[in-house]
């Protein structure tokens, strides 16, 4: 092979790129959630008002002191409870994700002179809804099953349900409650998709200012070289992916909260959707402003390593597959 032949820039649009990068993508998200995985079943705890777990909301310790007990009445098993159907979401959104921003980041800024903080808030923010719009059910049903933490009985005996057994609840729940011409009666499919307008809406803010901070951080104090490549900086890498996560977990929060609170509520309100209204409504009323930001020191410390070790690995996987 030639020297310029081995020089030449890979195809970005070419099928073999896009599943290379679709599986860097994926990886990434995967190492990064198993990484905060207990963080994360608190944190759901927390923002979905798990009535047994309330007491420990809004203290300095109430996340250690929650995360204590799940693993005392329930082992390591509990921490990592749902987790089967977070990697199950993850892997698929992850690669969606970071696939598509690649294909977008081409698309909109074909060259380093055309990049803009705007054009990489836009494409961040577009590959962000639309990976939720492929993976958006799996999300819910990982949500269920992380709120619950009761187990059921069947036989005399406690059972954990699994992630068909939620999926399949979650589809026929409210059935006889419900009037034969409601939307949940004619398109059961839709009780998967509780809470995604506000999820659309929160994962505008959330992708678009962690991308734009990705890139502008990354342009700014690692410069590519003449030729367009950069040398590898894990180290450099997690601390810039750690300061966009912490700037995208600012700006978007009170949309998790959100929708946290929509997405359980089949258990709460099966009869019928929650609405942005309504909800909003409740947490105001419950708990105030502060409502909208209950665990937010929490996702803190579950985003900032969670995106540093996203952004870094997907960096790592791309370098490794040559693309």
């Amino acid at each position: 092979m030639s020297p310029n032949a081995a020089s030449a820039p890979p195809d970005k649009q070419s099928l073999h790129y896009i599943i290379r990068s679709g599986l860097a993508g994926g990886i990434a998200g995967c190492v990064a959630k198993t990484v905060v995985a207990p963080l994360d079943r608190v944190k759901i705890l927390f923002q979905a008002s798990n009535p047994d777990f309330q007491k420990y909301a809004g203290t300095f310790t109430g996340a250690y002191r929650a995360g204590r007990e799940i693993y005392l009445n329930h082992g390591m098993r509990g921490l990592f409870r749902g987790h089967s159907a977070t990697l199950l979401r993850i892997f698929p959104y992850a690669a969606t994700k970071f696939m598509a921003y690649d294909q977008i980041h081409y698309v909109l800024m074909p060259t380093q002179a055309q990049e803009t903080g705007a054009k990489r808030f836009l494409a961040g923010s577009l590959a962000g809804v639309t990976s939720v719009f492929f993976t958006y059910p799996l999300d819910v049903i990982r949500v269920r099953m992380a709120f619950e933490t009761s187990p059921r009985l069947v036989n005399g005996a406690p059972v954990h349900p699994s992630f068909l057994a939620t999926a399949s609840q979650m589809y026929k729940e409210g059935a006889r409650s419900l009037p034969p011409n409601s939307y949940f009666n004619r398109f059961p499919i839709l009780k998967l998709y509780r809470g995604f307008s506000v999820t659309v809406a929160g994962m505008v803010p959330y992708a678009g200012v962690s991308f734009l901070s990705w890139g502008y951080l990354r342009s700014t104090f690692l410069p590519p070289d003449k030729a367009g490549h950069r040398p590898p900086t894990p180290i450099a890498d997690l601390a810039i992916g750690a300061m966009s996560g912490l700037a995208a977990q600012t700006s978007s929060y009170p949309f998790e909260v959100i929708r946290r609170r929509m997405q359980v509520g089949g258990i709460t309100r099966p009869d019928r959707w929650l609405g942005w209204g309504e909800t909003v409504t409740a947490i105001w009323k419950s708990s105030g402003w502060r409502g909208f930001y209950v665990g937010l020191g929490l996702g803190y410390i579950k985003v900032v390593p969670m995106t540093a070790v996203s952004y870094t690995v997907w960096q790592s996987c791309k370098r490794l597959l040559d693309i």
